[in-house]
Formats: structure tokens, sequence, C-alpha cells
């Protein structure tokens, strides 16, 4: 196959352009070309912005588009107009934050949209899922019958510049006791970045529509940092922490503690985008995806590859400037929790 990739040379955009030469595809690179650039001298690379004008597009065609880098629908829409006859298919990268909220366990698909409220700017930072949600519209406009929207919940492995789920990964790895929020049973899910790729192969090629959730199987807090932990030779202790406690003593889900949220619908505020974690945000279907051909590779690889992967790009883990607790917070936390009786 011929395809176009819209960004390519952020976090997932590599690993989708690794799987789709693994089985020798041709891939086009569409972006400003700021980052990355090192990235693919073998491949053909369009510069150009998705806010127009595309003229380095014109005059080609190609059998599936993927674009990664829609946040706007004004260039979504204009990228997707303009391919309509250039390309067989169009996959959209969006998210599972476009949904109204997260109150149900075993959210599927087809689970009610968000909606960005009437005279609101388009701003990805404040509304990120409103506007993907708006994003798929217009892809589905474009290419009605020859589109695949993938959803991702939060994407994590080697090349995360986020440092997210890298968080729990270099702090355990480091030692020491670490601070461990909520309730044990708490439900997670993520996804890693290979295993979207490998994915967004098999519906490049099978071209056969639809949206799905790209998310592996609930675990729970406990499974993920008891499994991180015995990736190292660290010794390693975690001091379970009440989550009201936590959110009286100023510590926030999401920001001081990436990708947790305590699987309650009454728990703090929203965070960004007037939405908040809630009792189905670990707990989303991706059985539809499953039955697709989804598969979620074992969390020990996954920590493995991050580990080593950190480790040669950036070595240390600069305190208080990558998200999660700085160590000073996290001890004052932990005294605090255990001089009550915790």
């Amino acid at each position: 196959m011929r395809v176009l990739i819209l960004g390519g040379t952020g976090f997932i955009g590599p690993h989708m352009v690794r799987a789709l030469q693994a089985n020798g595809h041709e891939i086009t690179l569409f972006n400003r070309w700021r980052t990355n650039t090192h990235l693919f001298p073998e491949v053909e690379k369009l510069v150009g912005d998705r806010a127009g004008p595309l003229d380095a597009l014109r005059g080609q065609s190609w059998d599936v588009v993927i674009d990664n880098s829609g946040y706007y629908p004004e260039h979504v829409s204009l990228s997707a107009t303009t391919l309509a006859d250039q390309a067989e298919h169009y996959i959209f990268t969006s998210t599972t934050d476009v949904y109204r909220d997260y109150d149900t366990p075993g959210m599927t698909e087809d689970y009610p949209l968000g909606v960005l409220p009437e005279g609101e700017p388009h701003n990805p930072q404040r509304w990120y899922g409103q506007l993907k949600v708006i994003c798929e519209h217009a892809v589905r406009e474009a290419f009605p019958g020859r589109n695949t929207v993938i959803r991702p919940t939060w994407v994590i492995g080697p090349g995360d510049t986020n440092h997210l789920w890298t968080y729990w990964v270099v702090r355990t790895h480091a030692g020491g006791e670490v601070l461990a929020p909520g309730r044990p049973e708490n439900p997670i899910q993520w996804i890693d970045v290979r295993d979207i790729a490998d994915f967004v192969t098999m519906r490049a090629e099978r071209r056969d529509g639809g949206t799905f959730h790209l998310v592996a199987p609930p675990t729970s807090m406990a499974e993920m940092l008891y499994g991180i932990r015995a990736t190292t030779s660290a010794e390693v202790g975690f001091t379970w922490v009440d989550e009201d406690f936590l959110w009286q003593h100023g510590a926030r889900p999401w920001v001081e503690f990436p990708l947790w949220w305590p699987a309650r619908n009454d728990y703090g505020e929203p965070v960004f985008g007037g939405i908040k974690g809630g009792e189905g945000s670990g707990l989303l279907d991706g059985s539809h995806a499953r039955a697709a051909g989804l598969e979620a590779r074992p969390l020990a690889d996954i920590a493995f590859d991050v580990a080593e992967w950190y480790e040669e790009a950036f070595g240390d883990w600069p305190d208080g400037q990558r998200p999660g607790l700085t160590r000073a917070r996290e001890a004052e936390l932990i005294d605090l929790w255990m001089g009550r009786g915790g």
C-alpha cells in the first residue's frame, strides 16, 4: 500500500511507520518537519501546515491516510475534504476523552459523547475531547463508509515524552517507599503505543472501517505497581494512602498521580474539559477491538522497555520537572498519613 501519515514524527507516529514498513508498505509523511527531523530519511516527506494551504498533498494518491495530528476540527475537515478523491480510506486517531463522562463501568463505543459548549473557542488544551468529537464527524462526512476511528485510552510505552506512565516505572525502579494512591483494587487501563501501531496497520490493510476503543483489559493499581516492581532489583515498598486524605491535602489525580483516578463519581472536581474520572474511567469495554485483532502486550515487557528507553534517552528523573510527585512532596504526604495512623 501507499500510506500517507499526517504527523508521523511524534510519539505514536514513528511506531506506526515502523509497523507499516515491516509489512512492506510505502510511507509518505506530511507535517511541518519541526520534530524529530532525523527520523526516516528513506521515506517521502511533504512539508506543510495542516492549517493550510495543503498544496504539497495535491496531485498524488494513496491507499490509506492515517491522521495522528488532528486536534482542530477546521484542520481535520480541510485535510479530509482535500484528500477525499485522493485516498481510499481515512484512519483518524481520536481518544476515549470524547465521552460525556466516565460514570458508567463497561462503556462501549456508542456511549454518549461530549458536546463543546456553544460559543467556546477551539482550544484543545481546554476542550480536547469535545473537539475530537467534531473532528470525528468531519472525517465521517468526507469519507462516508471509508473511515476508521480509533479511540485510544492512556497511551504508554517507549518514546512517551509526556512521561505519565513513565513516572511510575522510573519512580519504582528508583526504590524506597513509594506513595501508592487510593485503594489497591482501583481499576486502571492503558494501551501500549506499539499495540496501537500493530492494530492500525491491520486496519489499514483491511480497510473495513469501524470505531474502536484501544484499551488493554482493565487491571488494578496494585497489579500495575507490583508488576512494575517485579522488573527491578531495587528494594521497593508501597504505602497506600486514602484517596480522600490525598484530596484534603491538595494532592490531585492525573496531576501528581499520573493516570490514576479513584473509581468514584463523587471524587474531586473536573480537571479539564468539564469532565473528570469516575466509576467507568478504568473499565472501558475493549471487546470490539479485541475481536478485530487488537492484542495487548504484557505489563512486564512494557515496564522493561520503558525503563530501558528512559535510561538511554534521559538518564536521571529531574525532580519537579516531570509529571508526578516530587520526592519531597511524596515523603511529606507519607509522613502525614503515617502520623495519623494510616
